[in-house]
């Protein structure tokens, strides 16, 4: 460079001629005049593309790498290993050569991973009341005086980016169907799309592409309350990115400040208050004014809340000779009359309901136990135990509790 540097001094400030500087640097005087012409500052060679012994077996030698990065580092072969398979394979070159070629493959891997193989991205744009983002997370709280980790559902207008988050004990259908219900409430509407990822309580099955084998009761649920349902491709994030965000700035926008509850309920009240009001503080960034100032506006677009979706998980269960029913560990009581019948248990998140030939038989809160260390609880009601008594004559020949029989007769 510094060589070029004198070159260019002595003929452009300098004024020497071509044929005297050739004489002091001893190059010729096209190769003078080529430097000059080009404006170069620092020569650049070329290397020949020189043939190798080992370009025969670079495609199988590259395959080779290609199936080793699969694997785990210690079952991995190592560039001696690889040299000496090329060997029997009949390559006769140096192991250098077979070296410096694994150096250039593995560098060149490594920059494609971190350029073009990161991909590029197109930002999504929603239309006010177009869709929604559902996903779950875990986090811990403090409840009834001890610390328990919660599965949280996380609830988020695409156009506005109004957002819920509710905590449940399970990830189960139930609590799903829960979540979404809260949700239009408080967004007063229900948006045309729901965005998810494949979540078990949702997709039977992933197929080929965009094909599902979406769950029975989910597709009930988006009947009922009209909107379509859209799964992101699997170990797509990017796809309901906006949820993806809201679960990470949940963390230390309301668990990390949160204070202790009584129980589940209480914490509810607390976050969707909590949701409501950073809605307010938090500035939509894409349109003027806050995530409350845009929601207000999306709320025409959305469509008017339909009745409650009776979100129940229905299960098959005989009673046993003592009355009992067992579900999650736990045995609840169910009325006498039906000792060793089926009954069907419909499950909703809070209250379990017992329900034969058609009505329900009774109902129990819903007990669930996080810990297994603890045996199953019994939960029973004194009254299934009353035997009832059959009265032709004074009510048609239905069952009747025991006072009101003792008064008939």
């Amino acid at each position: 460079m510094g060589f070029l540097s004198v070159i260019r001094r002595w003929a452009l400030r300098d004024k020497m001629p071509i044929r005297e500087i050739a004489r002091r640097t001893g190059l010729s005087r096209n190769t003078i005049k080529k430097y000059l012409r080009a404006g170069i500052v620092e020569p650049q060679f070329q290397t020949p593309a020189r043939p190798s012994k080992l370009d025969p077996y670079a495609e199988k030698l590259s395959g080779w790498l290609v199936t080793e990065q699969r694997k785990s580092r210690k079952d991995r072969r190592s560039a001696k290993q690889m040299h000496a398979d090329l060997v029997q394979l009949g390559y006769d070159g140096s192991y250098e050569r077979v070296a410096a070629f694994v150096r250039t493959w593995k560098g060149d891997r490594q920059r494609a991973q971190q350029t073009t193989d990161r991909g590029t991205f197109v930002p999504l744009v929603f239309q006010p009341g177009e869709a929604f983002q559902f996903d779950w997370s875990e986090d811990w709280a403090h409840v009834g005086g001890e610390r328990i980790k919660l599965q949280v559902a996380h609830i988020k207008l695409s156009h506005s980016r109004a957002f819920l988050v509710r905590a449940y004990l399970l990830q189960t259908h139930e609590m799903l169907f829960d979540a979404h219900w809260h949700a239009f409430q408080v967004f007063e509407g229900v948006p045309g799309r729901g965005i998810y990822d494949n979540m078990k309580t949702a997709v039977d099955r992933v197929g080929v592409g965009k094909k599902r084998d979406v769950n029975a009761r989910f597709m009930a649920m988006t009947s009922h309350y009209v909107f379509e349902a859209d799964f992101c491709n699997p170990a797509a994030g990017w796809e309901k990115g906006q949820v993806e965000k809201n679960v990470r700035d949940a963390r230390h926008r309301l668990w990390q400040v949160m204070p202790a509850f009584p129980d589940l309920d209480a914490l509810n009240v607390w976050l969707e208050d909590r949701c409501k009001a950073l809605w307010g503080e938090t500035a939509h960034g894409s349109l003027p004014g806050s995530l409350a100032d845009v929601w207000e506006a999306e709320k025409a677009a959305l469509m008017p809340l339909p009745t409650a979706f009776d979100g129940f998980v229905e299960h098959s269960k005989r009673v046993s000779p003592t009355c009992l029913i067992t579900f999650e560990r736990n045995r609840y009581s169910v009325p006498a009359s039906f000792a060793n019948r089926p009954v069907s248990l419909h499950v909703y998140p809070e209250r379990l309901l017992i329900v034969a030939e058609g009505q329900v038989v009774c109902e129990h809160q819903r007990i669930i136990e996080r810990s297994h260390k603890q045996p199953g609880r019994v939960i029973y009601d004194w009254r299934h135990y009353l035997a009832p008594r059959h009265c032709p004559r004074t009510n048609g020949g239905q069952w009747l509790d025991p006072a009101q029989a003792g008064r008939a007769s």
